[in-house]
């Protein structure tokens, strides 16, 4: 995905910085170095699982996520390189999701997880009784 808006972007002579995982520490330091003292670079393509940890990203504001990925933990770290501590400007979230397609799936995969989570964390306190009942609910509800 970012070969092809790579392309997009250089034909159309928008300045732009990348930061994937085949790419060696040096090309990584001088793609974020650019990015943040060079007004010039507006746009910086950035993989998940490159971007995920260990960034920040409080210069940008605007993050478009181009291709969904299935942990949606994923797309929440890399979200964060943007929105966190040291922010000033508010920060705009995209998502690009094709209509009748297998994004669509993986966001209500995502949606799931997320469900999962916030009810794992609910049987804090349960009796095991009333967690094996809220884990059978959860597999019927996997399987209907």
């Amino acid at each position: 995905m970012l070969d092809f808006v790579e392309k997009a972007l250089d034909f159309v002579n928008i300045k732009h910085v990348r930061l994937d995982g085949q790419m060696s520490s040096n090309a990584r330091r001088k793609a974020l170095t650019l990015f943040r003292q060079d007004p010039l670079y507006k746009v910086f393509l950035i993989s998940l699982k490159a971007g995920g940890v260990g960034l920040n990203l409080t210069n940008a504001n605007i993050v478009y996520l181009l291709d969904p990925w299935w942990n949606p933990a994923a797309e929440d770290q890399a979200i964060d390189r943007v929105h966190r501590l040291g922010q000033t400007k508010d920060v705009e979230i995209v998502r690009f999701i094709a209509k009748d397609s297998l994004e669509e799936k993986i966001v209500e995969l995502q949606q799931k997880k997320r469900e999962m989570t916030k009810t794992a964390l609910c049987r804090l306190g349960k009796t095991p009784k009333e967690i094996k009942e809220d884990r059978l609910q959860d597999l019927m509800i996997l399987f209907k």
